[in-house]
C-alpha cells in the first residue's frame, strides 16, 4: 500500500475504533427485576406466578450461542450458589428458565414465607460478569 494511503486509512481505523469504545462504554450493563410478585405481597394459597424483565441483554434459549445473551434462573427458598460457578441442574429449588422464559408459575407452594432469586446466567448457565439478580419475599396465607 501506497504510504499516502496508509496515513489516510489510519484515521479512519482510530476513528472507528474510538465509536466502537464509546459503544461499548454507553453500553448498560445487565440487571434483572421480579416484577411479580411485589417484594413483601402478601398473597392467598395457590398458584404464584413469577414474572421476570431483564435490561441490557437479550434473553434467549440456553442452546444460542451469540454474545449478548442470557437467560433466567430462579432460586427458591434457599441462597445462590457461588457466582463464579455453573449453576447446577437436578437441585431442589434451583429452576433453569433454559428455553428463554420470562415467567413462571409455582403450583404446589405451601403457605408461609418464601423468597425468589432471579439470577442471569450465559448459555453455560455461569452467572453474568457482573451480576445480575433481583430477591422478593412474600407470605402465602392459607
Amino acid at each position: 500500500m501506497e504510504a499516502s494511503r496508509c496515513l489516510q486509512v489510519r484515521p479512519l481505523l482510530a476513528s472507528l475504533v474510538v465509536v466502537a469504545l464509546a459503544a461499548c462504554a454507553d453500553a448498560e450493563p445487565a440487571s434483572v427485576q421480579i416484577v411479580e410478585p411485589a417484594d413483601g405481597a402478601v398473597l392467598a394459597a395457590g398458584d404464584v406466578r413469577v414474572v421476570l424483565q431483564a435490561r441490557g441483554v437479550e434473553i434467549a434459549p440456553a442452546s444460542e450461542t451469540r454474545e449478548g445473551t442470557a437467560h433466567h434462573h430462579l432460586f427458591v427458598n434457599r441462597d445462590m450458589t457461588p457466582l463464579r460457578d455453573t449453576i447446577p441442574a437436578g437441585v431442589l429449588g434451583i429452576l433453569h428458565l433454559g428455553r428463554g422464559q420470562t415467567e413462571f408459575v409455582f403450583a404446589e407452594l405451601e403457605p408461609g414465607e418464601h423468597s425468589v432469586i432471579a439470577l442471569l446466567a450465559d448459555r453455560s448457565h455461569v452467572p453474568l460478569e457482573p451480576p445480575a439478580a433481583d430477591t422478593v419475599r412474600f407470605t402465602l396465607q392459607p
